[in-house]
This record gives C-alpha cells, structure tokens and sequence, in this order.
C-alpha cells in the first residue's frame, strides 16, 4: 500500500496545465523550476515540453523577469552578493545573457551600502580583539555572501572596520 502511495501522481495534460499556472501564478519561477515540477507529475518529456511552451506563450513564465525579481529579492531580502546570486541562477539554469541582465538592475550605490551595513552589523558581533583576525573574519562573512574581493577589501579599507 504504501509503495503505490509514494508513486507519481500520473496526471493527464490539461490538468497538469492548470496546476502549472497556479504554480507559477503563485510566484515567479525559472523554467527549470516548472519542468522539474511537471516531471513529479509523471508526465513524458513531450507533454513537459509542451506546457512549458504553452506557459511561456501565455506569459506565466518568463526567464527574464524571474532573473531580475530574484536577483533583486536575494539582493534586498538576503543581502547576498552578486557572485552568489549568479551560482544560484546558473543552478536554476537561466541563460548567461539574462543573469548578466538581472545582475546590472542591481544599483552601484545600493550594493555598496548593502556590503558596508553587512560588513558594520558583524563587526558589531564580533568579539575579536585582534584587528587582523577581525579583518579576515569580516572578509570572509562577505566572501560567503557573494560579495567581490576587491570591494570587501575598499569597504573594509574605507570604513575603518
């Protein structure tokens, strides 16, 4: 019994259609996101491939507006960095030309004063007495968020932390 409970649900086309509208209806998603959903339905790759096509028709997917709402909602909700935001796309297998796209929405000045806050608010919780370790520490928490080298190092240098 529990064996056939655990089997993929096989749902016809149509059905799978509307539950895949809702899905992306829901938020946005990447069209890798959406095949993989409509493969636990137990559908063949033919049946896949057209409700993707028919999704990207109607306008209830769209690889470039996923790319820019999720750059821009790690960016601002997660405070992650660019570099890190580009992995999680590539994961997400949206082209190169539109992460590259997503990652330009993303303003100069707000992403430096994004790096300082973080940067600021853990120095703040580090009890680190010497200045080096503190340094690496700080560079390393950036480093984890996605942020570039170089602009650790000038945050860093500039505001004295």
């Amino acid at each position: 019994m529990d064996f056939e409970e655990s089997k993929p649900k096989i749902l016809d086309p149509k059905t799978a259609l509307l539950k895949a509208e809702k899905y992306c209806v829901y938020q946005e998603r990447a069209q890798q996101e959406v095949r993989d959903k409509l493969y636990t339905f137990g559908l063949h790759q033919r049946d896949v491939e057209n409700i993707v096509s028919e999704l990207i028709s109607q306008n209830f997917l769209n690889e470039e507006r996923f790319a820019n709402a999720y750059a821009l909602g790690k960016f601002r909700q997660k405070g992650w960095g660019k570099i890190k935001i580009k992995q999680a796309l590539k994961l997400k297998r949206v082209p190169d030309g539109l992460i590259k796209k997503a990652l330009q929405q993303i303003d100069l000045d707000d992403y430096l004063l994004k790096l300082k806050g973080i940067l600021e608010k853990k120095a703040g919780l580090s009890k680190e007495k010497d200045a080096y370790k503190r340094s690496y520490q700080l560079k390393q928490y950036a480093y984890g968020k996605g942020y570039e080298g170089d602009l650790v190092a000038e945050v860093l240098k500039a505001n004295d932390l």
